[in-house]
């Protein structure tokens, strides 16, 4: 999955720390979501995108696996 939390949390100004508190989870998962190497749950995917304004699709989007 692609993400692009990381663009959306710097426009605000906001930490990795600062966000993770704002949506009830850690730096390390925040940390984890922007590197890729963690999708996040739905919940918490619905989390970021009200807190950002934006629908879930804005913030991630599946990668293209050339099948389909």
């Amino acid at each position: 999955m692609e993400s692009n939390l990381r663009e959306y949390r710097e426009r605000e100004g906001l930490s990795q720390g600062a966000l993770g508190e704002a949506v009830g989870v850690t730096r390390q998962t925040i940390n984890a979501v922007e590197r890729g190497r963690y999708d996040p749950s739905l919940e918490l995917a619905l989390k970021l995108a009200a807190h950002f304004d934006c629908a879930v699709e804005d913030l991630f989007q599946l990668e293209d696996d050339g099948e389909g």
